[in-house]
């Protein structure tokens, strides 16, 4: 399986309305930390997810969180 690209090692903070968000798992989306279609023609897939109510949230940007789309401070160790 590729790797995906680190884009960065800290997190995306946003405070997000609710909605569907599509969350960039490849790494190599200009629109960080959701999905610009950059992936096409590799084998990754957006993560689409709902969010219910306006929060804040810390999106992770390095792609390898164990808690996709959010930050785990997995960026931490890399």
């Amino acid at each position: 399986m590729t790797q995906p690209a680190i884009a960065d090692k800290k997190p995306a903070v946003l405070e997000l309305e609710p909605g569907t968000y599509y969350w960039c798992r490849c790494g190599q989306s200009q629109n960080q930390p959701f999905c610009d279609g950059a992936h096409q023609g590799t084998e990754f897939t957006p993560l689409a997810w709902e969010q219910t109510e306006k929060k804040k949230v810390a999106l992770c940007n390095c792609k390898y969180t164990s808690n996709p789309p959010y930050c785990d401070g997995t960026h931490s160790q890399l």
